[in-house]
Formats: structure tokens, C-alpha cells, sequence
């Protein structure tokens, strides 16, 4: 699974129904059944698609949210996947294709460790825009978003691995970190979690997306060798852009 891989998202709806259970849920079971290295469910809170808005309800149940279903794996798998979910359950919303280096795959606990390393430089897409001079924008050169996947019940240091994480990240000067929880997701073992209310215990999937300098991101690595025990670690080259308005735009280069 190292090197270069694509990253598919599918963007749907919680409220979509295929056979009598979320549609979503039946497109993790087709990933499975495909072999997929893994799958990830995120929530929205609000959105809209061809079919208006999606606005949040206070009755978690009944309420209809955005979900983005994301899997990385080899461009071939995916696109059988697609064809078959598409062809069976996907009858609204849309799927995107982009490139992400691999750089680190851990199945499981007992994965001999490696030595985690950025991919080299991809060539930009043809439609990338130029950002330079446009409006109050400071295009900030190149950078590397690097996206963790680990499990939400995972430790380092006897403090959640996501904390953990961070407080890394912090230390060695990086400019931020997000982390997102997802609805449901399965890795390497094909152990579905979910967040459903009548779970008696979940390890829903966390993704934690930084962006920054490459040489900053590869300062992070060494120490992910250690603390990732389990779980998938990927990057793409993208441009960073900060947004300065009025004042703020005597702020310092992120």
C-alpha cells in the first residue's frame, strides 16, 4: 500500500435508504466485500446538492446530514468498487479522484514497523488556478497536507492518540492540526464501527489533517513511526493560501 494511491470521496446523504438500511451503510458493505483497504464515514452538519439544502435537525434519528465516504487504495480497485455501488445504490450525489501518497499502512498492531518518508514531488494538476495577486490572498508556496487515520480508542503515552498528536505537533512548531470524527468506518480488519446509539462500545475512526512546509511535516514523521500503531497516514501536495482582511492582513506569514 506505499507509494502512490488514489483517494476516492462520495458525497451523499444520511437520510438516503437502499434496502431498507442507510445507503451508506450498504456502500461500507460493498468496500468490504471489494477488499478495500479501509473506509471512512464523515458527518456534516449542514449542506446542499442537487436536491437543496441540507439543514441540521435536533432529532439526531430522524435528521438528514452530508455524509463524505473517503477510501484509499489502488486507482483499479477503486473504480470496480465505484462502478458497482454506482450501478447498485448510488442513485444521488456525486464521487470524486485525487492523488495521495501512502506514507505509512499499518493493518494492525503487530505491523512490523518502517520508517515513514514523504513521497517525492507530484506534477500539479493542469486546472490548478494561480492564486498569486488575487484579491487580499497570500499564496504561501507549496505544502504537504497530511491526513492520519487511526481509531478513536487508540492511545500513546496514556492520553488519546489524537492528543497525543497534537501536542507533537505543537512541540516541533507546526501551524495547526484538525481533527475530524467520523460516523463509521473499517480498516485493514474489516471491523466495522459505528456511532449508532445502541452500540454498547465504539472505536469510531478519527482523521487528523495538518498542512504545513514539507520540511516541517517530515520533522513530524519520525515521531508518527512511533506513536502510529495502527492505521494509515497519507499526503498530498497542495498550495497553502491564508486569507488576510482589513487588519489582518499585516498579520505574519503563516
Amino acid at each position: 500500500m506505499i507509494g502512490e494511491k488514489v483517494l476516492l470521496r462520495i458525497y451523499m446523504r444520511s437520510a438516503d435508504v437502499y434496502h431498507l438500511a442507510p445507503a451508506y451503510e450498504r456502500v461500507m458493505q460493498q468496500a468490504a466485500k471489494h477488499q478495500l483497504a479501509g473506509l471512512t464515514i464523515l458527518r456534516g452538519i449542514m449542506g446542499f446538492g442537487s436536491r437543496g439544502f441540507i439543514k441540521p435537525s435536533a432529532l439526531r434519528l430522524t435528521g438528514d446530514t452530508p455524509v463524505i465516504l473517503e477510501s484509499v487504495d489502488d486507482g483499479e480497485k477503486l473504480i470496480a468498487f465505484l462502478k458497482d455501488v454506482a450501478e447498485k445504490i448510488l442513485h444521488h450525489g456525486f464521487a470524486t479522484m485525487e492523488r495521495a501518497a501512502v506514507v505509512m499502512y499499518r493493518p494492525h498492531e503487530h505491523s512490523p514497523p518502517g520508517k515513514a518518508r514523504l513521497s517525492g514531488h507530484i506534477q500539479p494538476l493542469s486546472t490548478m488556478p494561480a492564486f498569486e495577486g488575487v484579491l487580499p490572498m497570500h499564496t504561501h508556496s507549496d505544502g504537504v497536507l497530511l491526513r492520519i487515520f487511526i481509531g478513536e480508542s487508540d492511545h500513546f503515552d496514556k492520553k488519546p492518540l489524537h492528543e497525543a498528536i497534537l501536542q507533537k505537533a505543537r512541540e516541533l512548531g507546526l501551524s495547526g492540526a484538525t481533527v475530524l470524527q467520523g460516523a463509521m468506518g473499517f480498516g485493514a480488519n474489516s471491523v466495522v464501527h459505528s456511532d449508532k446509539i445502541l452500540a454498547m462500545s465504539s472505536d469510531l475512526p478519527i482523521v487528523i489533517e495538518l498542512v504545513d512546509s514539507r520540511e516541517k511535516i517530515e520533522r513530524l514523521l519520525p515521531h508518527l513511526d512511533q506513536m502510529v500503531t495502527e492505521g494509515m497516514i497519507t499526503m498530498e501536495e497542495v498550495k497553502v493560501i491564508a486569507y488576510r482582511a482589513g487588519a489582518d492582513q499585516n498579520l505574519p506569514k503563516l
